[in-house]
């Protein structure tokens, strides 16, 4: 089979689990590309996913326990910059715009909007940009601060902008994410048992999933070095399962930031060092999904063992 069959073959695949998405009501349509609703069954299975996640936090963290915090899918573009996503990721952010103008720029906005023009060309950059990462606010949260094995427990709205035809493409979507910054080992450490506690868990419910090394989309062609780097060093993993046959999808990721974070927060350990960070997250709408593909559309339907897990009826 050539490139172009296997495309047209992946592209049908798309469209066919889409169609029968919305055919049961799991996606709602909206204006927006690669922005999607939920329904009722979807998203009690994300809610779900959640909270099997919660379980096995408190499982892996029984005496310090973790910090459950929320932040907004909003912050300042300053994160974009402390973070590095701005060099590293400029293809996959996105910033607000809001209109500043006087009487005069409304009626020349008003005029444009009217004769059907852009007139998004008319606001003015607001300072605020939309969150890449459900764990990034909270580096920012913690600047400055000591950290020895502190582990947080975080679910929020990300955004990155790669609309795709692909219904487990999502341009806006929520993660589970638990996160731990201090020493070196104690962030090694944390990844590993998370990345088999995750796997167990996507197991249990009923999915064939393999944890394989991988790397962020790093741009330009000095991203090519970083995403070999990352790779060689086997800072990220992802557990993978084929939602579509022959396609392997990652819906959870494991990952190593060594000093990264530690460094551009300046967060450090008892004994000054500057901290290791490592975060685990589940893609709760991925999951979600791969588990509509795995066990059908009608939650009513589906394992006893997979809905007790979740908490469905």
């Amino acid at each position: 089979m050539s490139a172009t069959d296997t495309t047209q073959d992946l592209s049908q695949l798309q469209d066919t689990f889409r169609g029968g998405l919305e055919a049961h009501g799991w996606f709602l349509p909206t204006l927006g590309d690669g922005v999607i609703g939920l329904g009722p069954q979807a998203e009690d299975v994300v809610q779900g996913i959640a909270a099997a996640a919660r379980k096995v936090a408190a499982r892996l963290s029984p005496d310090a326990g973790t910090r459950r915090l929320r932040f907004p899918p909003v912050n300042g573009t300053r994160l974009l910059e402390r973070t590095d996503y701005v060099a590293s990721f400029p293809q996959l952010l996105g910033t607000i715009s809001a209109f500043e103008g006087d009487n005069k720029a409304h009626r020349e906005l008003l005029a444009t909007y009217e004769e059907h023009g852009d007139w998004s060309a008319q606001l003015t950059p607001a300072g605020h940009a939309l969150v890449p990462a459900v764990c990034h606010p909270l580096y920012a949260y913690l600047e400055g601060s000591q950290v020895d094995g502190s582990v947080f427990e975080l679910v929020g709205e990300c955004y990155r902008h790669e609309p795709s035809p692909d219904p487990m493409r999502f341009v806006t979507f929520r993660m589970f994410e638990a996160v731990c910054l201090g020493t070196p080992q104690e962030a090694r450490e944390h990844r590993e048992k998370w990345l088999e506690a995750g796997t167990n868990l996507l197991s249990s419910l009923g999915l064939e999933v393999q944890a394989d090394t991988a790397n962020d989309p790093f741009f330009g062609r000095a991203g090519k070095l970083l995403s070999a780097g990352q790779r060689e060093a086997q800072l990220k993993f992802e557990i993978l399962t084929e939602v579509y046959p022959g396609h392997p999808t990652a819906i959870a990721s494991a990952n190593l930031h060594e000093d990264h974070f530690g460094e551009a927060f300046s967060m450090h350990t008892a004994d000054g060092a500057v901290a290791h960070s490592a975060c685990f997250g589940f893609g709760l709408e991925r999951v979600a999904l791969a588990l509509a593909m795995r066990h059908g559309f009608d939650t009513a339907a589906w394992p006893v063992t997979v809905r007790q897990e979740l908490g469905l009826p």
